[in-house]
């Protein structure tokens, strides 16, 4: 689909994470027009009214059906590689930096976390002052596994990773092997596959409707004690964020901001 792109860098991230939230999955700018790529069985003209935000700002000016392979492609040659303090992100075809703590390699195709949107940073920076060594760790909505992989790197005992996209879940798998990681724990699916396992650190960077759905069952699997992370939000969102973690017994820690994108940090009471 192309579509114009609004004035202001900040019209235009919330403009892709509303798309991405309906399943788009991958996005390269053109002049004055945004490329957004969506497998085509999962396009319809009645997925753009889902949002109220698209149905006031998005002006669509085509839709073009294209073979997966192409925008593959075209969204990888657009990939740049991402420094975040000590931990850098690339795509096997960028050279390793040497310099940093951890080097991660991602497989750039279609799969949300590459570490290029805010929230993503966003949880990296709160995850590279977290201390996870020996503790068990739950990514929801993993993406490309990135965040997995950090803390698997940190030291943490065991990862599990779940996502409910395919494209998602083998793209971990592939990204677990890419960087030699044997402690994740790839899944296709939800929150329901959570059950009587318990977590130390619980990751979660989706959107805020799915989060205020999904908090009941983080808080359920979180150890005493235990820390969630939770981004995927806007700023004005974080209150309705903290009063539904609040009322499922987790704290509020703190929180970072980028671009009015927030990631915040609770705990276990």
């Amino acid at each position: 689909m192309i579509c114009k792109i609004p004035a202001g860098d900040e019209e235009l991230d919330i403009l892709i994470a509303e798309l991405a939230a309906l399943g788009f999955e991958s996005f390269t700018e053109e002049e004055n027009r945004l490329l957004a790529y969506i497998p085509e069985k999962d396009f319809s003209d009645q997925l753009l009214k889902e949002s109220d935000y698209l149905l006031e700002h998005l002006e669509v000016l085509a839709v073009n059906s294209i073979k997966e392979q192409n925008w593959n492609a075209v969204w990888e040659s657009n990939y740049d590689p991402v420094v975040i303090g000590s931990c850098g992100i690339r795509a096997p075809f960028h050279q390793e930096n040497s310099q940093l703590a951890y080097d991660i390699v991602i497989q750039p195709k279609m799969s949300f976390g590459t570490a290029h949107h805010e929230t993503t940073a966003l949880i990296i920076e709160m995850l590279l002052d977290e201390d996870v060594r020996g503790k068990k760790v739950l990514d929801m909505g993993c993406g490309t596994g990135v965040l997995a992989i950090l803390v698997s790197m940190k030291g943490a005992e065991h990862v599990t990773a779940i996502d409910n996209d395919e494209w998602a879940y083998t793209n971990t798998l592939e990204n677990c092997a890419l960087n030699n990681i044997e402690n994740i724990t790839a899944e296709l699916g939800d929150e329901h596959l959570l059950g009587g396992e318990t977590f130390g650190l619980i990751l979660a960077n989706i959107n805020k409707n799915i989060l205020l759905e999904t908090i009941p069952a983080y808080a359920r699997v979180l150890d005493k004690d235990g820390r969630i992370i939770l981004s995927g939000f806007y700023e004005n969102d974080l209150k309705d964020i903290k009063s539904k973690a609040e009322t499922n017994g987790l704290a509020y820690i703190h929180h970072k901001t980028k671009n009015n994108w927030v990631a915040a940090a609770f705990s276990k009471k």
